[in-house]
């Protein structure tokens, strides 16, 4: 068996997490469900999504699409209570320096766009399909694997420009001292947030009242610090027709 919920983990959260982790065990235990004593939050992402044990784990919106549909189970969606956003969707902060003088996003043609993987919603496809009615997408590119390590990028001038997962930046805010350096340029149009998703065989809606239950039970602090108000279900179909960009 095997278990992680790595896409928001981060040094000031791990004991949040371990916290979560264990409210959603209990509940998974009280309907005589095993599930592993702790998260692998260092295995790889993809073992993990494809791992035939698999009892919980969140992806992105991409990999789900692209690669997984067919092969894991649709949980939920956690709701971050984001906003501008509908419940259990997200979107993409678009970055730039605080003191860069652009103004306007068709001012970056040219520039350095910082991403974390082509085959991510928030960081790669949002803007892309942003950008379209622009005419234009970024040639000038900076793979970074992480979003942090994009935000980071364009703090030290190694980018001019990132797409930030919402979730992710109001991270940043709350714990990098770069946010102060940052600036949201705009906003990308709400998508489905990240998934949970369980291995096929599974019961896929005892496990979201578990993670349903668990969310109900965390005290205020912990609630607060993960930034999550509840668990909503997203048919698949929603997250199956949005479009990857062209270049994938």
């Amino acid at each position: 068996m095997i278990a992680n919920l790595m896409m928001y983990q981060r040094p000031q959260l791990v004991q949040a997490h371990a916290f979560y982790w264990a409210l959603i065990r209990k509940h998974l235990s009280d309907t005589g469900m095993d599930s592993p004593e702790t998260l692998s939050q260092d295995a790889e992402e993809f073992f993990v999504w494809k791992h035939p044990d698999l009892v919980l784990s969140q992806t992105c919106g991409m990999p789900y699409r692209t690669w997984l549909h067919d092969k894991v189970q649709l949980v939920g969606t956690p709701d971050f209570g984001l906003a501008d956003c509908p419940p259990g969707y997200y979107r993409s902060a678009i970055v730039v320096r605080a003191d860069d003088p652009r103004t306007q996003v068709t001012a970056f043609k040219n520039a350095i766009f910082a991403y974390n993987q082509t085959f991510s919603q928030s960081g790669y496809a949002a803007p892309f399909w942003h950008l379209r009615p622009e005419g234009f997408w970024f040639e000038n590119r900076l793979h970074t694997e992480q979003h942090l390590e994009s935000a980071q990028a364009v703090a030290t001038g190694r980018a001019d420009i990132a797409s930030l997962d919402a979730v992710t930046w109001r991270n940043i805010e709350t714990y990098e001292p770069i946010a102060a350096g940052l600036r949201v340029l705009e906003w990308t149009k709400p998508t489905p947030g990240l998934p949970l998703i369980t291995a096929l065989g599974n019961d896929a809606d005892l496990i979201f009242n578990a993670v349903k239950g668990a969310i109900e039970e965390l005290d205020e602090q912990i609630r607060s610090q993960l930034g999550i108000k509840g668990i909503v279900k997203i048919p698949k179909n929603d997250y199956l027709r949005v479009r990857n960009p062209d270049d994938i």
